[in-house]
């Protein structure tokens, strides 16, 4: 028997690469009830018949809810009743944040603010919170707005700790391969219309981890997590050079075209930064960042000071494990979504 054993388990942004993933690893198991949330009805209409044709016996466990995180009333509706909640949704495109941030603070930071509030409310028992390597250091809009919902996330885990049994925590993880608007997918069009594939920079650093990868970090914070704490995959990295090179290995080479770094683009990612790696615990695959619970009595700290304020280095994509071409080749495989791309070529 299982944590979800005939519980129900909320996806806000339920309909992206993250929830079909969810759906992938719980649709079989004793759960009771997976609630799809999300805005756009099209992409949920498509679940829902895909569920009915592939899984007619499981299909009946998935509930679907039209809503917004923006819309604090609909969420509430959707949240009403619901054990778990694992939330996905968010404005991820780096370029689309840079031209509308505000966009980007809606859904990311004031979206975020909504469902945790509704969840405390609702009593719901956990809530894991999904954000991303551009948090950490962010140069970048869409990263700022995910570095102030993990702020929001600590300071809603704070109130809900004070105030009854939700346990609010978060998972941070760097780009996830294949997943909708990723670098693969692209490159994998650009070969098949006999076109060279654009490339940013080559010398870039990119963490890799797989959808299975992504499910299976926010298990493991829902299952370990305490009000306010971070969890960390460790994660392979490659350059994009080296990944451009895995990609035509397998699907063949057109050629390159470097394009240039785009706005808000990094040369590396950061998973952990400097200060949070002092709070860190290694937990063999993953990393817990604790929360800072400190309080807003700064009297003590110029009394008795803070120790020490920075670990010695940062972990980013460009000093955790380097993969070569071949080995980003096989990490590649891991995806279902290269699987189905070479069983048409």
């Amino acid at each position: 028997m299982s944590l979800f054993n005939g519980k129900t388990l909320m996806i806000t942004g339920g309909t992206g690469s993250f929830g079909n993933t969810v759906l992938k690893h719980f649709l079989h198991t004793d759960i009771g009830q997976i609630r799809i949330f999300s805005r756009d009805e099209k992409k949920q209409d498509d679940m829902r018949h895909d569920l009915q044709t592939r899984f007619p016996e499981y299909a009946g466990k998935v509930k679907f809810f039209i809503g917004d995180v923006r819309d604090v009333r609909s969420v509430r509706d959707a949240v009403y009743g619901a054990d778990y909640i694992f939330h996905a949704a968010a404005l991820k495109q780096v370029l689309s944040c840079e031209f509308f941030p505000m966009e980007a603070v809606r859904t990311n930071v004031e979206g975020t603010d909504n469902v945790l509030h509704a969840a405390i409310e609702a009593g719901v028992k956990r809530v894991v919170c999904l954000s991303t390597d551009k948090a950490a250091y962010p140069i970048n809009a869409m990263g700022i707005s995910k570095a102030m919902m993990e702020h929001v996330v600590y300071a809603n885990a704070r109130v809900a700790a004070e105030r009854g049994d939700t346990v609010i925590c978060c998972t941070r993880y760097g780009n996830v391969m294949c997943s909708r608007g990723s670098v693969i997918p692209l490159f994998i069009d650009q070969i098949k219309a006999g076109n060279p594939i654009t490339i940013t920079d080559p010398n870039m650093t990119r963490f890799l981890m797989n959808l299975d990868e992504a499910v299976d970090l926010v298990k493991f914070a829902f299952e370990h997590g305490n009000p306010g704490d971070l969890f960390i995959q460790k994660a392979d990295a490659s350059t994009i050079g080296d990944l451009a090179k895995a990609v035509q290995q397998l699907f063949g080479d057109t050629g390159t075209n470097i394009i240039g770094s785009r706005r808000g683009e990094k040369l590396y990612e950061t998973l952990m930064t400097r200060e949070e790696r002092l709070r860190s615990e290694d937990m063999g695959q993953y990393f817990r960042v604790a929360a800072d619970n400190r309080d807003l009595n700064y009297d003590n700290l110029f009394v008795r000071g803070d120790g020490q304020t920075m670990a010695e280095e940062v972990y980013t994509s460009h000093n955790t494990t380097r993969l070569n071409v071949e080995e980003t080749v096989q990490k590649i495989l891991t995806t279902d979504y290269v699987k189905e791309q070479l069983a048409r070529k």
